[in-house]
């Protein structure tokens, strides 16, 4: 099981990737040994700050790192945990403000979604490809392959993160 280890661990990983973390070490440390309990609790590292409901299927779009990471640091400069933050933020230049919560509406409007689909029935391919098309949805990472990778190579989330898109 992966455990989110130090802050300087965590720190240094996400760096790597192009992420920056919080640099109040006793706040991240407490987020991050929350992450840890709930992976000892459901065996995945769900948001502490939202409410995972214990099924990872239904949770997927609340691992660490989330499916909102990337466009809350876009708009407000940091993710709606703190744990990441833009670069603007961690250098002085963004002052943070409130967070709203995405997924509560990402989730009402895929419920949309779903019935529109319903709808409209089967849609017919417009073209064949030769493999299928998955995308990351955590980072957007794109990839044409039979599966998708074990972990994406942009944001290292596991391959159950990955939606086939076409």
């Amino acid at each position: 099981m992966v455990n989110f280890g130090s802050y300087d661990e965590f720190r240094k990983a996400a760096e790597e990737t192009g992420y920056f973390i919080n640099e109040d070490k006793e706040f991240v440390q407490a987020l991050l040994d929350s992450i840890n309990v709930n992976i000892d609790r459901y065996g995945y590292g769900a948001c502490p700050c939202r409410l995972a409901l214990g099924k990872k299927e239904k949770d997927l779009d609340i691992i660490c790192p989330c499916n909102y990471r990337d466009p809350d640091l876009n708009d407000y400069g940091a993710c709606f945990c703190g744990l990441y933050v833009s670069e603007e933020v961690l250098k002085g230049e963004k002052n943070l403000s409130s967070i709203p919560d995405r997924r509560i509406s990402t989730l009402k409007t895929q419920e949309k979604s779903d019935d529109k689909i319903k709808e409209l029935g089967h849609v017919k391919e417009i073209r064949k490809l030769k493999v299928p098309i998955y995308r990351c949805v955590v980072c957007g990472y794109l990839c044409g392959r039979e599966q998708p990778p074990n972990k994406c190579p942009i944001c290292k989330a596991d391959s159950e993160r990955f939606e086939r898109i076409l």
